[in-house]
């Protein structure tokens, strides 16, 4: 919920930088490596937990439950395991660019 904010936040710095000769300097360079670094994190972790749940696959059976993998619960968790980096850098920036302000 606070994306639109940062981003509303980011604009007039954005918009100052892009009259200068290097706009890719600052906040602009800053957004777009945030952006792509969290987008590696995310889909780590939404590998690390579809890993998580396939090993898991054989305790379950032998347990006598349904398989994460084949009830939609894995796939839940790696969604969420996969916004999490985002999550997390977008509360940074606000309280980043709230303190600017």
């Amino acid at each position: 919920m606070l994306a639109p904010m940062v981003a509303m936040m980011r604009m007039p710095i954005m918009a100052q930088e892009a009259s200068r000769q290097m706009p890719w300097r600052g906040e602009t360079g800053r957004a777009v490596a945030e952006k792509a670094l969290a987008a590696v994190d995310g889909i780590f972790a939404a590998q690390m937990s579809m890993v998580g749940s396939m090993a898991s696959f054989w305790p379950e059976v032998m347990a006598g439950r349904m398989p994460s993998v084949l009830n939609g619960v894995a796939v839940e968790r790696s969604i969420e395991a996969a916004l999490r980096p985002a999550g997390r850098t977008v509360k940074a920036n606000f309280r980043r660019l709230s303190a600017k302000g």
